[in-house]
């Protein structure tokens, strides 16, 4: 465990003192991008925690809430997109050597990245949208109504110019000369 980590709280006040409780605040910068999808938490965005700290016989409960913003592209219209990230955890940090836990505490410390990185990852969305929605347009995947409107002012490429008045005849519809 990496102890210079932002997310590493030092819990020597709780160990092995069942009952005991302690809440804390936790702002810190992002080291690593949280997220793979179209939006995420970016590197170096401001990540706050509302932390609970309570001590079990087990090992140490820390629980709490973690806001942030993801930033990244809506899935239709592919503009920037800002979006709110709000989510709760709540994890049993257990003592080495009792009963198996998926999180344990090393000594007095207790590392919060994963268990926060997994919350924060799986409350983003799979296919985010413009918060004020966009149009679902039938113009094909990234062609926003804004975006076919400023190709069809766009001048044709001049190798293509031969082309312009040939249109399209259904061979079924051909006169017999």
């Amino acid at each position: 465990m990496n102890a210079r980590s932002p997310y590493v709280q030092n819990v020597r006040d709780l160990v092995r003192h069942p009952g005991e409780m302690r809440e804390r605040t936790v702002d810190l910068e992002v080291p690593e991008r949280l997220g793979e999808g179209l939006v995420a938490v970016q590197q170096g965005s401001p990540l706050h925690v509302d932390l609970r700290l309570e001590s079990l016989h087990e090992g140490v409960l820390a629980s709490g809430d973690v806001v942030a913003t993801a930033q990244g592209e809506c899935a239709r219209c592919l503009a920037p997109v800002s979006l709110p990230v709000e989510v709760e955890f709540a994890e049993l940090f257990g003592y080495p050597a009792d009963e198996p836990f998926d999180h344990q505490l090393d000594g007095d410390l207790l590392d919060l990245e994963p268990v926060v990185r997994d919350a924060v990852v799986l409350a983003l969305p799979f296919q985010p949208e413009c918060v004020d929605g966009c149009e679902d347009l039938e113009l094909g995947p990234g062609i926003s109504l804004i975006t076919a409107d400023a190709r069809a002012e766009e001048p044709a490429d001049p190798r293509w110019a031969a082309l312009q008045g040939f249109t399209a005849q259904d061979p079924d519809s051909r006169e017999e000369k």
